[in-house]
């Protein structure tokens, strides 16, 4: 089963790649089809903008034979080029800007990498002014029905500080990313990386991104997580 990362980098390569398991994909993942709808956009923009139109095309009118047709002025085609040169370096500028921003989902699976120790099994919980403390900036706290906290870190993600938790729970440490910041419009499972989550929408609070390392957990147990630690938060002032 083809994941996001592998899907939207098929994309980049060719947006107009037919292969079934890319097709399939974009089928069940909104993000991914919309992403891809945004490349084939930008495509189409950016052919308008290359399309020369040759003469005898639509251009002006061939001249009859034996009437001379005069040349250019030097400068008339130094003009031509230089503004050529302008249109291909505002594309190239303007590239990354138009370009489709990666999965919210790719994005946190990304993150995980960077703090592999999270991921120990271990009944030692967190102290709890340390875990309050990871919790304050987000204007929250955790009851004891989440399970044992047995990490808790303020993280950078996507340009603000977000809590990053690790909860054991009977599957095995699970991670959980409250997202204040992220608004999701709908329930999002996802494999990415050797990664198995979902990302929920929080009314009010953007979302929350729960997710196991490796795929033994199925995606429903960790729905089930995900909402008894949604159930688990209580939001404060």
């Amino acid at each position: 089963m083809m994941d996001c990362t592998t899907c939207r980098r098929t994309l980049m390569a060719d947006p107009h790649d037919p292969d079934p398991a890319l097709r399939e994909h974009r089928g069940r993942c909104e993000e991914c089809n919309r992403y891809a709808e945004r490349l084939l956009r930008f495509e189409s923009r950016l052919e308008r903008a290359l399309r020369v139109q040759q003469p005898g095309r639509g251009g002006a009118a061939a001249a009859p034979p034996g009437i001379a047709v005069p040349r250019r002025p030097a400068y008339r085609k130094r003009w031509l080029a230089m503004a050529a040169s302008f249109l291909v370096a505002a594309i190239a500028g303007g590239l990354w800007l138009v370009a489709p921003r990666s999965s919210l989902a790719a994005d946190v699976v990304t993150h995980m990498a960077g703090e592999p120790q999270a991921w120990r099994r271990t009944d030692v919980p967190v102290p709890d002014g340390a875990l309050q403390g990871v919790l304050d900036d987000s204007h929250l706290r955790v009851t004891s029905d989440a399970g044992i906290v047995s990490y808790a870190s303020s993280c950078e993600f996507r340009g603000h500080q977000v809590p990053h938790l690790v909860i054991q729970t009977a599957s095995g440490p699970v991670t959980v990313m409250v997202l204040v910041h992220e608004a999701a419009k709908k329930t999002q499972p996802f494999e990415e990386q050797g990664y198995r989550g979902v990302i929920i929408p929080v009314a009010g609070h953007g979302s929350l991104a729960v997710l196991t390392r490796g795929t033994a957990t199925d995606v429903n147990t960790i729905e089930r997580i995900a909402s008894r630690v949604l159930d688990s938060i209580v939001w404060t002032p």
